[in-house]
């Protein structure tokens, strides 16, 4: 059971996190926010974080970057980039995660660096395979200084949101954690509830 418990946690979250990119990357859009891919990490960072907060497991927040990206496939028409850069966050995260959180002490100081080292390589990650493996056109034409760009600019940005939003969501987690063990029962079904209700939207806004 427990397990299955788990799965809805990363459905629902995932949800969310494709939700916010939906609404929140159209409103950004909209308003021609400069870099508004930084601050929809920045969202990314803190629900990845509030994820391994309630269930530490390697793997999970890759799967959490599919479920977004998979959420925004269904529920609007997104570029592929957009696709790859989501779950590629979630991949970075990932592997920053686990190789990094294996200290009990000074646990925040360890997650603002998870957030640091997830941002840039998941900015990384994905200049370097647009470019260079996919070669999309508008990627190739820049070359290796829009890859340096897109690394170290944007990405400098993204890893100064995520110092903060790491640690924050993952004391969330932690509480979350506490609060969904003593009322499994309800947090399960408020769960299901929330997932069925995301969706719906999700298709309503399409």
């Amino acid at each position: 059971m427990r397990e299955y418990r788990q799965i809805v946690w990363l459905l629902l979250l995932g949800s969310i996190w494709g939700m916010a990119e939906i609404v929140f990357g159209r409103a950004l859009n909209e308003a021609n926010v400069v870099y508004s891919s930084v601050w929809l990490n920045g969202w990314a960072f803190f629900v990845l974080a509030v994820a391994r907060g309630i269930m530490n497991k390697p793997g999970s927040s890759t799967a959490l970057g599919a479920i977004a990206a998979l959420f925004k496939l269904v529920n609007a028409s997104p570029f592929f980039c957009h696709l790859l850069g989501i779950f590629l966050i979630g991949f970075a995260f990932d592997i920053a995660y686990t190789i990094l959180m294996k200290h009990k002490k000074r646990i925040y100081y360890w997650c603002s660096l998870v957030g640091v080292v997830g941002a840039y390589s998941g900015y990384a990650f994905f200049s370097l395979i647009i470019t260079y493996i996919l070669r999309y056109k508008y990627w190739t034409i820049g070359g290796l200084s829009k890859v340096l760009n897109h690394t170290f600019v944007i990405g400098s940005y993204a890893a100064f949101i995520a110092l903060g939003a790491v640690p924050l969501g993952f004391w969330f987690g932690n509480k979350g954690r506490n609060l969904t063990q003593h009322h499994w029962q309800w947090a399960f079904r408020g769960a299901l509830v929330a997932l069925i209700v995301i969706w719906t939207l999700g298709r309503i806004a399409k």
